[in-house]
């Protein structure tokens, strides 16, 4: 891992900006979640200290709306089968192991689907649920990133709590 964060490593040069930017998230989403949480154990994973969502949430919650996101980006609506997923990322006794293979394989998922989107018009309308609220291509693209980083942010913050309050 370098040193330098994804987007100032000079990568991703093939592809257009706003989908660079998307990728070079997804990256350091990765890298930090490796990072901070990598060497936690399950029942570190899946604390909640005092009350709040677990790290097993957070990166459960990356990985499938990784998913949803990208399939209301490609102009689907989603499935059943990705309801009931979202229906059990609180569920607990995650193990590292799975958690972190689930992540892995839907960021490679995601990398790809955001470079099939990358030629696409940015400002092609898309909708969102059920109630099929409106947005465009670039405005579900940019919140993948945002949303991404906001979960990372959380789950590397529980992961310090649970620590803390192990190791005060």
């Amino acid at each position: 891992m370098s040193s330098l964060e994804p987007w100032l490593r000079g990568t991703e040069i093939d592809i257009p900006g706003v989908s660079r930017a998307v990728l070079h998230a997804l990256q350091l989403a990765e890298e930090d979640l490796h990072k901070w949480c990598g060497n936690l154990s399950d029942s570190k994973l899946n604390a909640r200290p005092g009350g709040a969502p677990p790290v097993v949430f957070h990166i459960r919650h990356i990985s499938r709306s990784l998913d949803r996101l990208l399939t209301y980006a490609e102009g689907r609506s989603l499935d059943a089968e990705q309801i009931a997923r979202l229906e059990t990322e609180l569920d607990g006794g995650a193990t590292r192991d799975e958690l972190f293979s689930e992540l892995s394989a839907a960021l490679a998922d995601a990398s790809l689907r955001v470079r099939a989107l990358a030629g696409e018009n940015l400002e092609e309308a898309r909708f969102v649920g059920k109630k099929r609220l409106p947005t465009t291509l670039a405005g579900l693209l940019v919140h993948v990133a945002d949303h991404t980083q906001r979960h990372v942010g959380q789950a590397i913050t529980t992961a310090r709590l649970v620590h803390f309050v192990e190791n005060p």
